[in-house]
């Protein structure tokens, strides 16, 4: 079964019906659902879910729950993984936290990271610089792609 880790965008945009991937969005929940695949997130997206103003935050929220998405602790690899990030230049350090959520994929041995973020984690450079840097420390590196490419 794939283990995929699900970015803080998948959860917005599963609430979003009028955006690009809305209908793949919610066809990898559905997946998900089913016990096709076997999802994650982690402590650092539920922090980034929980800004959200009511009635959204609630809703978002209750995603992880109905899903039965599996939130991973805080891990100190993950921030040593995400400075490297930031020092080679893939990732901004005003945006550490997409690059903590590669890491926590990386660390955790997920096949994919999931993300409609196409300024900072899906997109060529990204892909391209952390494979270096994850096979460089000994990690497994996860395909970042977004929903589509997983359903």
């Amino acid at each position: 079964m794939q283990r995929i880790y699900l970015e803080t965008t998948v959860f917005n945009r599963f609430l979003e019906d009028n955006r690009e991937y809305y209908i793949e969005t919610k066809e990898l929940f559905n997946k998900i659902l089913q016990n096709e695949i076997d999802a994650y997130s982690s402590v650092y997206v539920i922090e980034e879910l929980d800004k959200a103003p009511e009635p959204k935050r609630s809703e978002l929220l209750n995603l992880v729950s109905k899903y039965e998405i599996t939130v991973l602790e805080i891990d100190q690899r993950a921030y040593d993984l995400a400075e490297i990030y930031i020092e080679m230049g893939i990732i901004p350090l005003k945006f550490m936290v997409d690059g903590i959520h590669i890491a926590m994929t990386a660390i955790h041995n997920m096949d994919c990271i999931v993300s409609l973020n196409f300024h900072h984690i899906n997109k060529l450079k990204t892909k391209m610089a952390t494979e270096v840097i994850h096979r460089m420390k000994g990690y497994n590196n996860p395909f970042i792609c977004t929903p589509m490419e997983v359903i």
